[in-house]
């Protein structure tokens, strides 16, 4: 195949596995079933209690409604080809699941990054906190990163687009570097891009993090044992997310950047979703049950629906 534009992508890690389909597919609507149920209704929790319309729990919202938007740009077009038997994808959807998986990356990893300052504030400077972290000021931020993911993923699928190929033959889901490895040749502009968005991607929200576990850190480590219990029991669910999110992305970049044919197929599937399905899944749960007034709110709102259909 060489065309100026690619006209389908054929996501060549789909194997035939018989009448297994039907059981891979049932499991997999189940699970994009209770991310689309968790997400939702904690969102709906939030949103409907007043008591819970406070910095922490609007970026939360932001999470969650991120998780929703990045499930929905892997998990329809997989179902789809768990039971088809013709795995093409039209270039434009390729693109277009690009785009959102891309910016669902960028939206979870600088969420996590203003929800790490968000706990400074509320564990180092208190007494300011509710000053300096008000809602308007939440809503402003969460319009910026939302904003900023967007136009840098547009730019770089548009650069693709200018690509001349050579390949159309991708893995589980259309990715932004292995459909950039199609190109006939390299392109200086992708390439540089490409690097410096990279850099960017990962030290613009890494700079806060780490700014604000340093001082976090230092706080606890000459504060009181009920400020430490505070620390612990504020930063552990955010912590857990941003580990399991971090450990996701080195897994899609192990497999998709180095050659990993002795690894068997149905691992290195695994280490390519990872991020996709587990983290829309963990974090609700994760920030529900361990954020008490999270759960307690969750729990009665769930009795009263209860009550009420009784």
């Amino acid at each position: 195949m060489s065309n100026l534009s690619l006209s389908y992508v054929v996501l060549g890690a789909y194997v035939s596995v018989g009448n297994l389909r039907y059981l891979f597919f049932l499991l997999v609507a189940l699970l994009y079933g209770a991310v689309l149920f968790v997400n939702t209704s904690l969102i709906l929790v939030i949103c409907v209690n007043r008591a819970l319309h406070q910095p922490m729990y609007l970026f939360l919202v932001s999470l969650f409604v991120n998780e929703l938007y990045g499930s929905s740009g892997l998990f329809p077009l997989l179902l789809v080809h768990i039971l088809s038997e013709s795995h093409a994808v039209p270039a434009p959807l390729c693109f277009l699941q690009i785009f959102v998986i891309y910016t669902y990356g960028h939206v979870e990893f600088c969420s996590l990054a203003l929800m790490s300052y968000d706990r400074y504030l509320a564990i180092c400077r208190p007494l300011q906190y509710r000053r300096q972290m008000t809602p308007g000021k939440v809503l402003v931020l969460v319009l910026v990163l939302w904003t900023y993911s967007f136009l840098k993923v547009l730019v770089t699928v548009s650069l693709n687009l200018r690509l001349r190929f050579c390949g159309n033959v991708v893995s589980l889901y259309c990715h932004n570097y292995l459909v950039a490895r199609l190109a006939c040749s390299g392109n200086r502009v992708n390439d540089v891009y490409g690097l410096c968005g990279t850099v960017l991607a990962v030290l613009v929200p890494l700079a806060p993090i780490v700014f604000s576990y340093a001082r976090i850190l230092r706080v606890c480590s000459g504060g009181s044992r009920q400020t430490r219990q505070k620390a612990v029991s504020t930063c552990c669910p955010h912590l857990v997310s941003l580990l399991n999110f971090s450990c996701g992305g080195c897994f899609e970049i192990l497999q998709s950047r180095f050659d990993m044919s002795h690894v068997p197929a149905a691992l290195r599937g695994v280490l390519s979703l990872y991020f996709l399905v587990i983290q829309p899944l963990l974090n609700p749960l994760l920030y529900g049950m361990q954020v008490s007034k999270v759960r307690h709110i969750y729990r009665d709102t769930l009795s009263c629906k209860a009550m009420a259909g009784h």
